[in-house]
């Protein structure tokens, strides 16, 4: 699992014309079509996100804007496949890469 980490929101990112996110999403579109079948789910924004513990709730502070699914061999070649993924266009913006690991009963 990849994570979109950005210091703006995903609704502030969001918050431009129909045509400015058209082109905007041109980009993801020629990514995803490099990476192909490996991607599993090209995944959505995520916003509007709260805080759960055992004290109550609080507006997230995550700067989590985003995920997408993708298999690869191993950690090196989901490296390898986001290394000039669009979403580093944006300044400050980040990846993170997670093992979706396999639960064993």
């Amino acid at each position: 699992m990849i994570l979109y980490l950005a210091p703006i929101s995903a609704e502030v990112q969001m918050n431009v014309s129909p045509d400015e996110i058209k082109k905007g999403m041109e980009p993801w579109f020629a990514w995803y079509k490099k990476c192909g079948k490996a991607i599993i789910d090209t995944g959505a924004p995520l916003g509007n996100g709260v805080c759960v513990d055992k004290k109550g709730t609080a507006k997230s502070q995550t700067e989590v804007t985003g995920y997408s699914i993708l298999q690869a061999k191993d950690l090196n070649a989901a490296k390898e496949m986001v290394k000039d993924h669009p979403h580093l266009m944006m300044p400050k913006s980040s990846i993170e890469i997670l093992e979706i690991m396999p639960m064993t009963m």
